[in-house]
């Protein structure tokens, strides 16, 4: 799952993005509103939730939420703020927030809240991904190959492996850049070299091939990669 965290204060910042990352969630983390509006329309459909600070440079959390919203975006939404009257609290609300959470709070709290969101928007990702014959499954978060004798082989993945196939498992048959998969996989401090992403896409391609799946992972010199789907005939 990634979020998009739209946050100001450095130390607060690095702190969720840290808690989140060792929760699984894959974060982008911004520092205002203008570079945060540039992510949602460059990469909307990638973002399952997206937590705003209210009071941002550039745009506002509130105005970010307007904007989503009048594009009939229905991605949940968590409000951070010191603004703790309820007019505050009402005026979030009717921006689009689905919650809001008073500063300071614990980490456990915005977890459950986040938690809550997911569980009101089951929507936001269905609980299995299923392409050619690999089975992707949220909620275990696994992947196994179907045989067509109807027996099940698990792939032995690290996360950034599993996160890799799943971006490669959501555009089939599509060329993806290099750059691309960076930005969608690695959060912006962490963003590997062009050497180690070609190693780990090695190492998933031996995986594949060694449970015989019929999806493979092809390069395209100066463009790419592009996961390779054969439908088997009906």
């Amino acid at each position: 799952m990634r979020i998009l965290l739209v946050e100001d204060e450095p130390d607060l910042g690095d702190a969720i993005r840290q808690r989140l990352k060792q929760e699984r969630y894959v974060v982008d983390w911004v520092l205002d509103g203008d570079e945060a509006w540039m992510y949602l329309e460059t990469y909307w459909a990638e973002y399952t939730l997206a937590i705003f600070d209210w009071l941002l440079p550039g745009l506002s959390g509130l105005e970010l939420c307007r904007r989503l919203r009048l594009r009939n975006n229905s991605m949940p939404i968590l409000i951070l703020t010191a603004k703790c009257d309820l007019s505050d609290r009402v005026t979030g609300l009717d921006a689009g927030a689905d919650d809001y959470l008073v500063k300071p709070f614990g980490m456990a709290e915005l977890l459950a809240r986040l938690r809550a969101l997911q569980r009101r928007s089951p929507q936001i990702q269905p609980q299995q991904l299923q392409v050619g014959d690999l089975i992707l499954d949220y909620g275990t978060h696994t992947v196994c190959l179907q045989e067509q004798s109807g027996d099940r082989q698990f792939l032995l993945l690290t996360p950034k492996e599993f996160q890799l196939l799943e971006c490669f498992m959501k555009r089939p048959n599509q060329v993806i850049g290099g750059e691309q998969i960076v930005k969608l996989i690695w959060a912006a401090s962490t963003e590997p070299t062009s050497n180690v992403l070609a190693a780990q896409i090695r190492l998933l391609r031996r995986k594949l091939a060694e449970i015989g799946s019929s999806c493979s992972i092809e390069t395209l010199y100066g463009m790419g990669y592009r996961f390779n789907i054969i439908l088997a005939p009906e």
